[in-house]
């Protein structure tokens, strides 16, 4: 069995980037020379989750409304409480709960098939990582294993 890995970074634009990034997945998959096996992806982040759907604008544009609908950013949450909370705090903390809100309802990682070299996608699936929180540098990793 042989196994590869790499970490991509993406500069997000701030709030709802959708980052389509299949084609340098599968252009990974095509340079670790695995015929047979699968691909984990995973995000390296709690407000930038990974998921697997159609490169469509409106559809995008209703995952964006329906997150804003369940978890709007004016509700009350605790973990934006700074007199309360201690945890995990650092010197640019922001607001950010609806942001961890959001990110428990799509995946931290996928895993996919390979089959003959090729990563097992349906016909309009796509690879993404959607920022649910301020532009920032995102890390993905992603681990091929198979023979």
């Amino acid at each position: 069995m042989e196994i590869s890995h790499k970490v991509l970074e993406f500069q997000t634009k701030g709030e709802f980037d959708f980052i389509d990034f299949t084609d340098q997945v599968e252009k990974f998959i095509a340079e670790s020379q695995i015929k047979n096996g699968f691909v984990n992806i995973q995000t390296l982040h709690t407000t930038a989750p990974l998921f697997l759907n159609e490169n469509e604008p409106l559809l995008l544009s209703d995952f964006k409304n329906h997150l804003e609908r369940l978890f709007p950013k004016n509700l009350n949450y605790n973990h934006n409480d700074f007199s309360r909370r201690t945890v995990n705090m650092h010197s640019d903390e922001c607001e950010n709960g609806h942001s961890h809100c959001r990110a428990i309802h799509l995946p931290s990682n996928l895993a996919l098939n390979i089959i003959d070299g090729r990563v097992q996608l349906g016909q309009w699936q796509r690879v993404f990582l959607v920022e649910l929180d301020k532009n920032k540098l995102r890390k993905v990793q992603i681990q091929v294993m198979g023979e």
